[in-house]
């Protein structure tokens, strides 16, 4: 009896046992923003809902978005389950919003080769933020610091420099100055030695962890989210809005093109999606939408290039202020060689191909019937007023207008009916 009711409990225990002996994975390369925060936010769920021993975040950031990152970090605040944030591979950084992200985590630790630290990106000729605003976003972002290294006990000095001052540390560096836990070679490493690691929860509750050996179960995004985590980024934001523009005013200038107004619709709804969760400036869209005007403007109005200076220069200065961040803490930019490319392919594509394709459509016919108007030839028998004529090495019947003409006179081609020419002399 005995022995049924200890082998009844191991079977009832072990399923716990091996669903306790695993850890959730996800990583974070690239910009902190709206997708990557959902991101963080489902596998905190994940991790909770199948009793994980922990949720490990392997992260590689230049930074992002500081309202993307505040969400992120106040979901790792008050996780229900450990969140361990681990800056990897060899050569990764955790910069700007990502210092947050690393603090705010139960266990911080960082792989050889790698460094943290809040830099203060260059604008790149780029609007600059509003200095006052700059300085209060400065403060508000150095007293968020401070609480979370204060919660984490982790270096508060060196967590307000990093916003402040732009200062930015190895990871043998930020194991001396007690920014991280520690250091570790891989995954595998870094769960062998948090094995055993007391963690405090929000909820008031501690958790030993067993996580030597433990099973690694990578979360990764889904296809949607993949997508918009890749269009969430600046540039390429930008390049879809002027596809988009590009492909629906070809749309208009050849209509039942199809192909180029569907392909524009869809990098418009793309790129609206996009500039929805970034930082928009309207007066810099404004004028990217004006510059796009007057380059329409100068295919129909001789300006004698004065239009198609005033949108490329619209079109530039739009472009540079398009999007406009509240603090330089924050990494969202534009591409300045995206930005002087598409200037450049938006004045050859209005001045040279469209432009000629108008002006094109525009001229006067040089070939067939509606091209002989106007021209030369000469009268090879007498008009009076019926006769032939040569023109181009070709015979025509034709009739004189305003009086006879004789044969051998130089004539030309005043009009055209029934595939009669209509001819008047010029001779002396």
């Amino acid at each position: 009896m005995n022995r049924s009711i200890v082998f009844s409990s191991l079977c009832f225990l072990l399923p716990l046992l091996s669903q306790a002996q695993s850890v959730v994975s996800l990583k974070i390369d690239g910009t902190i923003n709206p997708v990557t925060s959902d991101f963080i936010h489902r596998g905190i769920e994940k991790a909770n809902n199948e009793h994980a021993e922990c949720l490990l975040i392997e992260l590689n950031t230049p930074g992002g978005l500081l309202k993307s990152a505040r969400v992120m970090v106040g979901d790792m605040l008050t996780s229900p389950v450990p969140v361990v944030v681990y800056v990897y591979p060899s050569g990764a950084q955790a910069g700007s919003a990502g210092v947050f992200i690393t603090l705010s985590a139960h266990i911080a630790a960082m792989a050889p080769g790698t460094n943290l630290g809040a830099a203060h990106p260059v604008s790149g000729g780029q609007q600059e933020p509003d200095p006052v605003m700059n300085e209060k976003v400065t403060n508000d972002a150095a007293a968020f610091i401070r609480s979370i290294a204060e919660k984490r006990q982790r270096n508060i000095q060196w967590a307000e420099n990093a916003v402040r001052n732009s200062v930015s540390i190895s990871e043998t560096e930020a194991m001396t100055a007690k920014v991280i836990d520690l250091i570790a070679k891989n995954p595998d490493d870094l769960l062998d030695k948090i094995d055993g690691e007391k963690i405090d929860l929000a909820n008031g509750s501690s958790r030993i962890l067993h996580t030597k050996g433990a099973h690694i179960e990578v979360m990764e995004m889904g296809f949607f989210e993949k997508m918009l985590n890749i269009i969430s980024d600046p540039t390429i934001a930008y390049l879809l809005m002027m596809l988009g523009m590009y492909g629906l005013l070809f749309e208009l200038y050849s209509p039942g093109a199809i192909f180029p107004g569907i392909v524009g619709v869809i990098a418009i709804v793309l790129a609206f999606y996009s500039l929805h969760m970034l930082p928009v400036n309207y007066a810099g869209l404004s004028l990217i939408i004006f510059g796009v005007i007057l380059f329409l403007l100068e295919i129909k109005i001789a300006s004698h290039g004065l239009l198609a200076i005033g949108g490329a220069v619209s079109l530039l200065l739009g472009s540079l202020m398009l999007i406009r961040t509240t603090s330089t803490l924050e990494v969202a930019r534009i591409s300045r060689a995206a930005i002087f490319t598409t200037v450049a392919v938006s004045v050859f594509f209005f001045l040279g191909i469209l432009g000629l394709g108008l002006k094109a459509q525009q001229r006067k016919p040089v070939t067939g019937i509606e091209g002989m108007i106007g021209e030369t030839g000469v009268s090879i028998e007498p008009l009076a007023p019926t006769g032939t004529v040569q023109i181009h090495g070709e015979r025509w019947r034709a009739v004189a207008v305003g009086g006879d003409i004789t044969q051998g006179e130089k004539v030309q081609v005043v009009g055209l009916e029934n595939l009669t020419l209509h001819v008047k002399s010029i001779a002396g």
